[in-house]
Parts: C-alpha cells; structure tokens; sequence
C-alpha cells in the first residue's frame, strides 16, 4: 500500500492503540488467494478494528491497491477524497475505491473508534463502491448492530489462522457485511416519507392506490415521491404496490386452500381472470399452475 510518509505532531500516535484489533494477509498469500475460486471475487487482506484512535492519521497521496472501507462507532473524524472532506461520525460508513487518492484522521478532540478493512478482488470495487453511499460517500446505517457484529467475526476468522478455508469463510462474512451497508445506503430511514409510502402500501394490499394519493398522503409531490421509489426500489410505486400484492398471492396459493378467486379479491383484483393475467406476466405461469408446483 502506497503512503506518504508523516512526520507526526505529537499528538499522533504511530505505534497503535490500547486494546485494538490488527490483521494483515502477507501478499505472497494474498496473490494465490486472488486466483483461487471463492476468494479471487472479494478477498479481505486487511482489517481491524481502533478504539479510541487518538492520533490515527493516513494519508496516500496515489491511494492504495485495495477497496476501503471504514465504519465510525464512537467519536468522529474526517475523510478527504479528491480534495472533498466528509465527517464520519457514530453509526456511518464510508467505502474509498482502489487507486484514489485520501487521507483521514480522527478528530484531536473526540477522536473515533473505527472498524475498517481493505479488500481486492475482481468485484471489490463494484461492491464497495458502486452500491455503497449511492447518494454521498457517507452511508448512515440502520443496522448498526448487525454490522458490527459482522466485522467482529470477520476479524476473529482471521485472528485464528490464515487458511485457504478461513480466508473463504472471510470472503464470506465481507460479502454479508458489506451487502447490509448497501442496503442501508439505499433503504429509506424510518420516518422518512419514502418509508412511511412503503408502509402504507404494504398495509394496503387489498387496495389500489393512485400515486397522487399516496404523495398526498406523506406530503410530497407526486413526480418526487415517484423519483425516490425508482431510487430505493428501480421502479415506480404502483410497480411497488403490484409486487406486494403478488407476493401475498403467492403466500395464499402455498399456504391456503383458497380458490384463485378468492385470492384475487384478498390481493385487490375485483376480475380474477385480470388478476391471473398480471400473475402470469409476472411468474411465468398462472395462478393454478404455480399452485401445482413442488417446492422446498
């Protein structure tokens, strides 16, 4: 990993931090891992985690050779990414792409606990990057908790020994761990007007609902409403609406004796046949014949 060289103030601490956490891949086994099936996609060849990092300070001027990603849980600090400065603060996350010039450092006066790792492979980037802060680098995680724990094991798989095995199961855990970011980086915050849409629509599935009600409803326009549905979903509220309907049709046909009629009325459709149809558009098949299907 490229870095410029500090002279530090005194204030910075080089040597470390009481009670952290610290775990390097050697790169001769990092090369072999990178061409094994199962870790050559993602492979975790740094991670750690510094509690109260007084003093922590990186700075590389041609950025490093992996993806990074750090997750504040206490303090706060700062990320400089071509020349733009974010603060990363308790419950927020930020991913910084291989080869991208950065630095960061915790705050003199709250400094951060950090988890953090480093990963290559042929679809870091596109994972960590891409999916990741898809608004602003900064992601704010919902499921703080989830993650951590997450990192913990990751961490402790590569505490124990470094193993073709262990490195899979790390490839592993980062996938999980770095999904439930993206998640967080593109689900709406609760109480937010986009979530409270989605509730809405998920307690209405017995029912049509014109878009211009529903904006109406979260006190939002129409046109806007619509933007955010496309950006957390990839498609518009009545296409949200629909697939909710859907999957509760799907739940009636596997769990219920009740006829395709019945379940067209308890999903909103008033014609079955019109429901069928939308089924099938759907699922490939109809009603009746996903009904017949062996499954588990």
């Amino acid at each position: 990993m490229d870095e410029t060289p500090i002279i530090p103030p005194p204030h910075y601490r080089m040597e470390g931090f009481e009670h952290q956490r610290l775990c390097v891949l050697p790169r001769p086994l990092v090369d072999t891992a990178l061409t094994t099936a199962g870790t050559r996609r993602l492979l975790v060849t740094d991670a750690g985690y510094f509690p109260l990092a007084r003093g922590h300070r990186r700075v590389r001027s041609r950025g490093a050779a992996e993806t990074v990603v750090l997750l504040c849980v206490a303090g706060r600090g700062t990320v400089t990414i071509g020349g733009e400065t974010h603060m990363l603060t308790p419950s927020t996350s930020i991913a910084i792409s291989a080869g991208t010039p950065h630095s960061y450092e915790a705050s003199d006066e709250d400094p951060w606990s950090i988890w953090w790792l480093h990963v290559r492979g042929t679809d870091a980037t596109e994972l960590a990057v891409q999916t990741l802060g898809r608004q602003t680098p900064i992601t704010r995680l919902r499921s703080l908790d989830r993650v951590v724990a997450l990192f913990d094991e990751l961490v402790t798989v590569l505490e124990r020994r470094l193993s073709p095995p262990q490195l899979l199961v790390a490839s592993g855990i980062a996938w999980n761990l770095l999904t439930r970011i993206a998640a967080d980086s593109i689900l709406p915050g609760d109480g937010s007007a986009l979530e409270r849409a989605m509730r809405y629509l998920e307690s209405r599935v017995d029912g049509n609902i014109q878009v211009a009600e529903l904006a109406a409803l979260v006190g939002m326009s129409p046109s806007h409403l619509s933007a955010l549905f496309r950006q957390a979903t990839g498609s518009g509220p009545a296409a949200f609406h629909t697939s909710l309907r859907m999957s509760h049709a799907r739940n009636l046909l596997d769990t219920t004796s009740l006829s395709v009629r019945e379940i067209a009325t308890a999903v909103g459709y008033t014609d079955p046949l019109y429901f069928s149809r939308h089924f099938r558009r759907l699922h490939g098949v109809n009603p009746t014949s996903y009904r017949a299907q062996h499954k588990g």
